[in-house]
């Protein structure tokens, strides 16, 4: 994974159904949910991502941590994908829980997770929310993992007390792998010139967290990934099944973006 982020990776979200623990859980057990995350898998893979992110995105309304039901199936389900899969998977488990997250990944094999506060606080739907870096080093160095910590700055559905600017050199004060910079909200479009911003600050990769479709794609050129879901989805619907037509043109776009070797 040293070179992961040389050749702008185009990172599909693999959005679990409701795991329990959560409001939505309908008490099916966990057949149905790797089901459902298969078949994602395979489209995704199919289309050309060239990584794979699982979340449990519809677990909300989220509990700061996850309770510890959520964290074991969403073990048992990264497990089995990465029995199945040929690219790296990465684990982001919300709201703010990087310390589950890094232990899924250590006991599954998964490459990396994505942290959405890593470091200061944010104000979020959940209330407020602290950063972890330092129990993340912690425990990645307890675990003998070399997993991947990707750090958003200024996380979406959140308000921030420091510039874009100040919290990307914080983060990187905390020694994260790479850097996400998102929009206001899941789906939202992801500024241009808050890119530009972070890049100018840090010498870590920069990925684009949210927004990223094929019209827009090519304005952040000067991105180090990108991580891209709702797009990717039938009808573009955050909650639909993946699209194995729209990863390829995407997979296309980001492509064309795409230093020659």
């Amino acid at each position: 994974m040293d070179s992961f982020f040389t050749n702008k990776p185009l990172i599909g979200m693999l959005h679990l159904p409701p795991l329990a623990g959560s409001v939505g859980y309908r008490r099916t057990g966990t057949k149905p949910i790797v089901d459902a995350a298969l078949r994602d898998l395979y489209a995704l893979e199919s289309g050309g991502v060239d990584a794979i992110f699982v979340e449990n995105l519809s677990d909300a309304p989220y509990a700061k941590t996850a309770p510890v039901e959520t964290v074991a199936m969403m073990a048992t389900v990264v497990h089995t994908l990465m029995e199945r899969a040929h690219l790296p998977i990465g684990v982001n488990v919300l709201r703010n829980d990087g310390l589950a997250a890094l232990a899924i990944a250590a006991a599954t094999g998964a490459s990396f997770v994505r942290v959405n506060v890593f470091c200061g606080v944010a104000f979020t739907d959940q209330g407020m929310v602290e950063g972890q870096a330092r129990d993340l080093h912690w425990l990645k160095r307890d675990l003998g993992t070399d997993t991947l910590l990707l750090a958003d700055i200024h996380v979406k559905h959140a308000a921030h007390l420091t510039s874009l600017e100040e919290a990307a050199l914080d983060a990187e004060r905390n020694h994260p792998d790479a850097l996400i910079v998102s929009g206001i909200g899941t789906g939202r479009r992801t500024s241009p010139d808050d890119l530009q911003a972070v890049k100018a600050v840090t010498s870590l990769p920069v990925l684009i967290g949210s927004g990223v479709r094929i019209d827009n794609v090519a304005t952040y050129r000067e991105a180090d990934g990108f991580i891209v879901g709702t797009v990717l989805k039938e009808d573009c619907r955050v909650d639909a099944p993946v699209d194995v037509e729209r990863v390829k043109a995407m997979a296309d776009a980001v492509a064309s973006l795409r230093k020659p070797e």
